[in-house]
């Protein structure tokens, strides 16, 4: 049985990988330069593998506070991540159908990106790993993110950058938390009790 301290560090280590990984999967932005195909697919491509580590590595981590929900976690990230790396393969296409497929499999991720995110926020909250105010927070700018896409499908708006801003700066300061600070070490050693 792990120690309180080894799960400590083992979990912080965790912490910092998680962190990485998620600024790697912000690598992603800026890709669908049209000039640069190979490198917007191996974007796309190292972003999905991003997201589906960062759920694989949380997965045992968040399982102690609520197992159901964590599994739908992992599970969503891991369609979020497939997307990303299909999305990466069709970008490579100058053929107009699959560009088509292209935009509609990106708008399909949104939405799966929002969901997990939702969860995903809702586990840190729930297990106070990081502080509530940034769970919150990253509450609040994946609603406003889902509500965005929802009101710019529907034809309501056109693209609402603003909206989808809060969301970007959640998971930067969450990642760059991660890696500064890690998890809470007073939760980490509850959840050995």
């Amino acid at each position: 049985m792990m120690t309180t301290k080894e799960k400590t560090n083992k979990h912080r280590k965790t912490a910092v990988i998680v962190g990485v990984l998620m600024l790697v999967a912000y690598s992603v932005i800026g890709s669908g330069n049209p000039e640069a195909k190979v490198l917007g697919m191996l974007l796309e491509a190292i972003s999905g593998f991003a997201v589906i580590a960062i759920a694989v590595l949380m997965f045992p981590i968040l399982k102690p506070y609520n197992k159901k929900a964590s599994f739908w976690y992992v599970f969503l990230r891991i369609i979020e991540g497939g997307l990303l790396v299909i999305t990466g393969i069709l970008f490579l296409s100058n053929n107009t159908s699959l560009l088509e497929i292209y935009d509609g499999i990106h708008a399909m991720h949104g939405y799966v990106f929002g969901i997990a995110a939702l969860i995903f926020n809702y586990l840190l909250y729930q297990s106070k790993l990081i502080p509530r105010w940034l769970s919150v927070f990253g509450v609040i700018a994946t609603s406003l993110l889902i509500i965005v896409n929802l009101l710019e499908v529907t034809g309501i708006v056109s693209e609402l950058m603003i909206l989808k801003f809060p969301i970007f700066l959640n998971e930067i300061v969450l990642a760059i938390w991660l890696i500064a600070k890690g998890f809470n070490p007073s939760e980490i050693a509850s959840e050995s009790i």
